[in-house]
Formats: C-alpha cells, sequence, structure tokens
C-alpha cells in the first residue's frame, strides 16, 4: 500500500545523522562500546517497576518477556540472557536513571526493553541516545516522547504500542458516545497521567463536555476528600492511575458517597484481580489475544511457563518488543558477519522490523513519521457483574 511521507530509507538516514551529529554528546565514554562477539552470551536490559503499586505490570510484563527470549532467541541462533532494573513508580524517574548507567556500563547489554513508564522514558533516554542503546517500550505512550518539538524521548528510542494522542481521543468519544455531559479529570503529578488527561480533556472539552480537573500526588491512595469535589451530576471519573488498586479505591468510595460517575481508567489500571467494580472502564493499548487464532501454541506455552497466572493486556506487547529487540540483535550480527561491533547497529536496524503474524494482531511495523507502531489503536473493555472485562469498543 502506497503511504504519504518519508519513506523508511529517509527516515532511517535521519536517525543515522542524529546520532552521527551526538555522538558521545553529554558523556565520554559511553558512546565508545567494544566488539562483542555473537557466539557469547548477550544481553538485554529490562527496565520496569517490578516492586510497588504497579509492581503487577512489570512483573506480567516480565514474564513474557523471559517465554519470548526462551523460544525465540534460540531460533535466531543468540544465547540471551536478561537482566533487570527495577523502578518502583513511586520513587519517581531518578531511579531510571540509576538503572540506565548500569545497563551502559556493561558493555554485553546490546538492548533494552522500557522503561515501561512515560517518565522514566524521558529521565533516561539521554542516557542511552548516547551510549548507542535501543531501548524499546511495551507500554510507555505518552504523546511528547515521539512526538512535537521538542521530544521527550531520541531517535534511540522505540515503543511497539499507541501512544496518548490516540488513546485520549478514543476514550473521550467513547465517554461522549454514552452520553457523558460532565466529566472530572485526574492526574496524579506525572507525566503518564498528565499526559493521557491533557488529550482526553482537550477533545471532551472541543465536544462541549463540562470538565473538571483534579491533581493529586501520586502516593494519595485514599481518595474519599476528592470524590466530595466531584460533582454529583458527573458521568464519568477519568483516573489514568498506574496502580489498579487505587482505581479499586476511588470507585468504592464513588458509590460510598452515592455518587453515579463510573470509574474510566487507562491502561494502568487494566488488571481484573485488582480493579474490578462493576459498570466502570478501562482502556488498553493490547487486545484480548486469546481471540487471535495463531497465539494458541504461544499463549499454551506462556501458560505452561506461568502456572496460575492469568492472562493480561501488559505482557503481550513486552512478547512483542523482545521480538523486535531480538530480530534487530540478530541484523546486526549478521551485517557485522558474526560481531555488533557497535550498539548503534542495534538502532539502525530495529525500524526496519517487520513482524508478520504480531502476537497483539496482524502485521506490525514502525511508522515512517515515528518511532511508534503503524496503524495501532486503543481498546476499550467495561468490567462486568463477575469482574471480568469485557471488549466493548
Amino acid at each position: 500500500m502506497k503511504r504519504r511521507g518519508m519513506s523508511v530509507i529517509a527516515v532511517l538516514a535521519v536517525v543515522a545523522s542524529a546520532f552521527a551529529s551526538t555522538a558521545g554528546a553529554g558523556s565520554t565514554t559511553a558512546a565508545k562500546t567494544q566488539a562483542v562477539s555473537c557466539k557469547s552470551t548477550l544481553k538485554i536490559g529490562f527496565t520496569a517497576p517490578f516492586t510497588g503499586g504497579a509492581g503487577f505490570l512489570g512483573n506480567e510484563q516480565l514474564s513474557w518477556a523471559k517465554y519470548a527470549v526462551k523460544t525465540l532467541a534460540p531460533k535466531y541462533g543468540l544465547k540471551i540472557k536478561l537482566i533487570t532494573g527495577d523502578t518502583p513508580v513511586e520513587q519517581g524517574p531518578a531511579i531510571a536513571q540509576t538503572i540506565a548507567q548500569k545497563f551502559i556500563a556493561d558493555k554485553t547489554v546490546v538492548a533494552v526493553l522500557g522503561p515501561s513508564t512515560s517518565g522514566n522514558v524521558a529521565a533516561s533516554s539521554q542516557a542511552f541516545f548516547d551510549a548507542g542503546l535501543a531501548h524499546i517500550s511495551p507500554s510507555a505512550t505518552r504523546t511528547s516522547l515521539t512526538k512535537g518539538s521538542p521530544k521527550a524521548a531520541t531517535p534511540a528510542f522505540f515503543r511497539v504500542v499507541p501512544g496518548d494522542y490516540i488513546q485520549g481521543p478514543s476514550d473521550a468519544n467513547f465517554m461522549i458516545k454514552k452520553g457523558a455531559k460532565n466529566v472530572v479529570l485526574f492526574d496524579f503529578q506525572e507525566p503518564y497521567s498528565q499526559g493521557l488527561s491533557d488529550s482526553t480533556q482537550l477533545v471532551l472539552k472541543a465536544k462541549g463536555v463540562a470538565t473538571t480537573r483534579l491533581s493529586v500526588a501520586n502516593t494519595v491512595t485514599d481518595f474519599s476528600s476528592f470524590v466530595t469535589k466531584v460533582p454529583s451530576g458527573a458521568d464519568f471519573v477519568f483516573f489514568p492511575t498506574q496502580k489498579p488498586g487505587d482505581a479499586q479505591n476511588i470507585a468504592q468510595q464513588l458509590l460510598e458517597q452515592g455518587k453515579k460517575a463510573k470509574v474510566f481508567g487507562g491502561d494502568g489500571s487494566n488488571d481484573s484481580s485488582q480493579f474490578k467494580v462493576p459498570g466502570s472502564f478501562v482502556s488498553n493499548f493490547a487486545p484480548d489475544i486469546s481471540g487471535i487464532a495463531y497465539n494458541k501454541a504461544v499463549i499454551a506455552g506462556w501458560k505452561k511457563d506461568n502456572p496460575g497466572k492469568a492472562l493480561g493486556s501488559f505482557g503481550p506487547p513486552a512478547y512483542l518488543a523482545t521480538q523486535v529487540a531480538l530480530n534487530a540483535i540478530k541484523k546486526a550480527c549478521d551485517l557485522g558477519k558474526g560481531q555488533i561491533k557497535n550498539r548503534r547497529d542495534v538502532v539502525r536496524n530495529v525500524k526496519k522490523i517487520i513482524v508478520k503474524d504480531s502476537i497483539l494482531g496482524g502485521r506490525f511495523r514502525f511508522s515512517t513519521k515515528s518511532n511508534d507502531p503503524l496503524n495501532a489503536q486503543f481498546y476499550i473493555f467495561e468490567i462486568q457483574k463477575d469482574g471480568t472485562y469485557k471488549l466493548v469498543s
């Protein structure tokens, strides 16, 4: 299909030029990596919240990344070891910078998965860029990471999920179709929630919906005092938290105070084990992959490795991100005749990766205009009486 905009070759040339012009910027030795043999064990760093309120997210992602490495790396003739860096959301972005330096210092780390959250991407992307390390996020959605000027991330950053520029309008238009006239929007004074609430509120206002914005510290867990500020006539409370237990708390507190507003959570709320108040909504960048026929064997294999674990929405994008990284590493090894001479060789190949039958459905490739997936979308689920999530849009 013919598409407008720069060709893939042109975009790659721009990225290559950016690397050439800023090599070593802000760094002295970080960008100077020694060649590593592709017959040796190569490392992929994975930075995500594995503890704290969003720990469910990182651990689900890690389980799928491990499964991808186990099943795919041997097919590409690679020996890969995953190493992790914990970035609890409660600690803010400083921890991401520390983890980035740890990965950068290890010359056998040839790619990074994550960071999982937008704030941590913004905090560490320049360091990864200076060191020539591709970092591929399975869940960071803030628009400014890849769009606008200046961008909060660098050309070394990629994501396999769409951004807030798709999610915000999708969520807003869904609420409008449901008859919303009055919406209260929360943010938690960090990039993910601020960006998503901004993009959602913009569309709501443009369509004549009355909006109220409440800003809450990321450490707050009792929202009863904020619930009192929700107008009795509000239809929805838009609540883009990264901690699904908080979405559960505010949904219950709205009911306790007799408020009719339904909680609408973003992808960070999408955990049926913690957020399960019937009639609430969540949006997510991934579909229910069990509905995709060719995923049957992959799901069965993951379940065998993770007995008792529920199939969620955060893990499959991590599998895809790992698959992209492995393919880019393989290409760099082939071009280097059995060596990765510079970690930037992996970055240059990420954009070229195409996955014919993506675990998320259909053909995956990056857009020629950004380091985002082409033709991606968000999915909206309604929580049922039994706590299950039903796809409604």
